[in-house]
């Protein structure tokens, strides 16, 4: 089991490794949503081979996402399926989620991305504004399906850029408040909070500081799981 979990832990830290190089090689290419093509059609050449039961709650957005191998488990009995890609802006969920949301008549969707939107510039504004046009899309063919917006979380990376992301987060709870089929769910108080009001500690991130440890993401399931379950029950 020590090997096993050492290998898992040895193919994380690959992953992050090869992510950063990545961005070193292909920094402005990964800021379209063309970039990420490839995972997408990973998506859609695994549900050739078995498509998802309809009706799960889908969790879709960039790397904090796509990186919660533990998802499945730490959900539980709720049923849910995985749909994060790449180190995704919003827009490029937008561009996206005829592909990656849309088939799979989700009963909620769970959305975490604006991370890498604010990390690239991008101002409070434009992600609430690129929010604003994934719910359109979405209603589009789910009109009354809840939305979940899980808020962009401090990091120790891009703590400086917290009061921004703060920001995108408060406008983004505001739209929620006066649409009930929009719910906002605060991941980022929690991790502050452990941190004593300042910079979340270290044991909640992997080595680059902004990718969640197993740590990180038990705190997240505190916070979500029990939202989820209040809210959707565990059908």
């Amino acid at each position: 089991m020590k090997t096993f979990l050492k290998g898992l832990g040895f193919v994380l830290l690959s992953i992050i490794a090869m992510g950063a190089g990545y961005f070193f090689l292909y920094g402005d290419q990964m800021g379209t949503a063309e970039f990420w093509e490839g995972q997408i059609e990973d998506f859609e050449a695994a549900d050739a081979e078995q498509f998802p039961d309809k009706g799960l709650i889908l969790f879709t957005g960039s790397s904090s996402i796509r990186l919660w191998s533990t998802l499945e488990a730490d959900m539980a009995p709720l049923r849910v399926l995985n749909r994060g890609f790449g180190g995704a802006h919003m827009a490029h969920v937008v561009h996206f989620a005829d592909r990656i949301i849309q088939p799979y008549a989700p009963r909620a969707i769970v959305v975490y991305v604006g991370d890498n939107d604010i990390g690239a510039g991008k101002s409070p504004e434009t992600v609430e504004a690129d929010f604003r046009a994934l719910v359109a899309r979405i209603r589009a063919h789910q009109p009354t399906v809840p939305i979940y917006y899980l808020t962009i979380k401090a990091s120790r990376l891009r703590w400086d850029a917290w009061p921004e992301m703060d920001r995108a987060n408060q406008l983004i709870a505001a739209m929620a408040a006066s649409d009930p089929t929009l719910h906002v769910i605060d991941v980022s108080a929690p991790m502050i909070e452990r941190g004593g009001g300042g910079e979340p500690p270290s044991e909640l991130f992997l080595f680059d500081g902004l990718h969640l440890s197993a740590e990180g993401y038990a705190l997240w399931t505190s916070v979500v799981k029990p939202r989820l379950l209040a809210e959707l029950g565990a059908g």
